[in-house]
């Protein structure tokens, strides 16, 4: 071993070790040292410092299928989706969430049979590659669990290596009752194997096996799969589902010591090889929980900000903006070298776990029932005394947002932007589901096809027929994907819309408007921004602002001058406005969009 050589191992050594000792024995991990030196040793980069400028105002992300945009002229799904992004996001949109685009056997990609080959039918990994060479690429770890048709789970039946001991089987008779339930099915899934009957634990479904992690082996081939990932060009890592991933009798098997060591052992291997990729945790689950996936800023890059989706939903149905002021006020800044990871929606739907303990139970009760007026459906959970509880709202959030709590109006497209402009403008890294940047309704009929609640926000658009609608000026699609991309592109601009800018929640006198104060890291920018839930117009009084009598200010969205600060200013329904007292903030070229 050389000199240089000796110096890298120690300094891998110095990192994963100690994290290896809290997840494994000692002699398993001194093994594992080696074994994951190894495999990184070709990857390592000269320093492995942390980088604190992965991300800036720039950075805004999109999250589609790669199926998402069909086209009926042969081409591959993915191509065809590179084409619509260069065509209609470039210059807006600076990173490509891709959900699993690997061949699978059921949860629309979740259960993958191959994490190393792209599904044909959506294309080739040059297809993916070029994607990631026009945006940023975040690729799914789906780290829980395989499909049941993987090789590995084929060895498993046959009792081969090295398969056979890569799954969790447990004694049906075990007491599992505090463990904690996403899905109504059974837990444990009877499985013929050439030794006989066994049961092996299922989290998510009896197609969806969950891996065992205990086996060191296991954690040595998710860190293959993450560098195989890595030099594909993924500049993102997911983390699905990761809150399940250690197994304990007689615990709710839920974010475990284990669980949250494993988190930061990935993100100490990501920082030796390249700085500038983030992990991201996926973990649908009351605030507190989420929070906790930060660690000690040395676990997760970036988490979904989960409570976000159903408490903004539920502000515009009520029209009122006190519970969102209230968990706003709630969150601690995101720790040094993290963000938050804003959405309204996604491929899943809105998550009521996340609402836990934030709404009273009549507007709970009132936020369900309103989205089954407007056309969705609610999936349940299994709760360990074996009732079921709401676990998630399936639906379109564009037509989520038709209406209010009293009924449909005429505001839905008004409404639905008022969301993703309040999104965009909160602390952290704003993400847009395709189907909320082209006004995609509900997919009723892939529900009824496919039996999925979830397929009600998966719609396939044919993209002759989505050009058409994108290109006559008065279709929901082509005024809402103007609109925010216009929209986004001043946000970019913004400096003081950095991810970890500083967010102070204000307090408007009229609860309909929710409103806070966003300044740059420099200090040289202010934007107060100020959202009308409501579908009546509404006044905002200046003066509760305290807007600084030196300064010019402007709204960014209007481009109106605002010539006297202690004026009035009327807010139609569900106006935004941004207004700052800078308004010539040029892109960072500093800070690079690609990481």
């Amino acid at each position: 071993m050389t000199v240089t050589t000796s110096k890298q191992f120690e300094r891998v050594s110095a990192c994963i070790r100690p994290l290896l000792n809290r997840i494994y024995p000692a002699d398993v991990a001194e093994r594992l040292v080696d074994d994951i030196y190894n495999l990184m040793g070709p990857w390592l980069c000269p320093s492995g410092e942390e980088n604190l400028k992965k991300w800036s105002h720039n950075n805004v992300l999109l999250i589609t299928y790669g199926d998402s945009i069909c086209s009926q002229d042969g081409r591959k799904p993915l191509e065809v989706l590179g084409e619509f992004l260069e065509t209609y996001v470039e210059g807006a949109i600076t990173g490509v969430h891709i959900l699993p685009f690997f061949p699978y056997s059921s949860d629309d990609g979740f259960a993958v049979i191959d994490y190393l080959q792209v599904n044909p039918e959506l294309g080739d990994w040059e297809d993916v590659k070029h994607i990631a060479n026009h945006f940023n690429l975040m690729v799914d770890l789906v780290i829980n669990h395989i499909s049941s048709q993987h090789e590995w789970f084929q060895q498993f039946k046959r009792g081969e290596k090295p398969g056979a001991d890569y799954f969790i089987e447990v004694d049906p008779d075990s007491d599992l009752a505090q463990v904690v339930r996403p899905r109504s099915s059974p837990l444990l899934t009877k499985v013929e194997t050439t030794q006989g009957s066994k049961y092996v634990w299922t989290t998510f479904s009896d197609d969806q096996v969950d891996v065992n992690f205990q086996n060191p082996d296991v954690l040595l081939e998710f860190i293959k799969i993450i560098l195989f990932y890595v030099n594909a060009g993924a500049r993102y890592i997911r983390l699905d589902a990761v809150g399940f991933l250690w197994k304990k009798l007689c615990t709710n098997c839920m974010h475990l010591p284990e669980t949250h060591a494993v988190v930061r052992l990935l993100r100490e291997m990501l920082q030796l090889i390249d700085p500038g990729i983030a992990l991201i945790t996926e973990t649908n689950v009351p605030n507190r929980e989420n929070l906790s996936y930060f660690g000690n800023r040395n676990e997760a890059h970036m988490i979904y900000n989960f409570s976000l989706p159903p408490l903004l939903l539920n502000a515009l149905l009520q029209g009122k903006s006190d519970h969102l002021k209230t968990w706003m006020m709630s969150m601690p800044p995101a720790p040094i070298g993290c963000a938050y990871f804003n959405f309204t929606a996604s491929h899943d739907g809105i998550g009521m776990r996340p609402a836990e303990g934030l709404l009273t139970d009549m507007e709970y009760q009132e936020l369900l029932a309103t989205m089954k007026r407007h056309g969705g459906e609610i999936s349940m959970r299994r709760r360990p005394d074996g009732s079921e509880s709401p676990y998630e709202i399936n639906i379109s959030l564009f037509d989520a947002l038709k209406g209010t709590v009293k009924g449909e109006d005429e505001w839905q497209i008004e409404r639905f932007l008022c969301s993703q402009t309040l999104m965009m403008s909160l602390e952290g890294i704003p993400a847009f589901y395709i189907h909320s940047l082209l006004a995609t309704p509900n997919y009723k009929e892939g529900v009824e096809a496919t039996g999925q609640k979830r397929t009600i926000n998966r719609y396939k658009w044919d993209y002759e027929d989505l050009q058409k609608k994108l290109d006559d000026p008065n279709t929901p699609q082509s005024v809402v994907l103007r609109e925010l991309r216009r929209l986004i592109q001043i946000r970019r601009r913004q400096t003081a819309f950095h991810p970890n800018a500083t967010q102070y929640t204000l307090h408007p006198l009229n609860t309909a408007l929710f409103a806070f104060w966003r300044q740059s890291m420099a200090r040289d920018q202010s934007i107060f921004s100020v959202h009308n839930l409501s579908n009546q117009v509404q006044e905002l009084r200046l003066s509760e602002l305290n807007l600084v009598g030196t300064d010019d200010w402007y709204d960014l969205i209007s481009g109106t001058h605002i010539e006297d600060i202690t004026a009035i200013y009327p807010l139609q329904p569900y106006q935004s406005v941004w207004i700052t007292n800078k308004i010539d903030s040029a892109f960072d070229e500093s800070v690079p969009v690609i990481f």
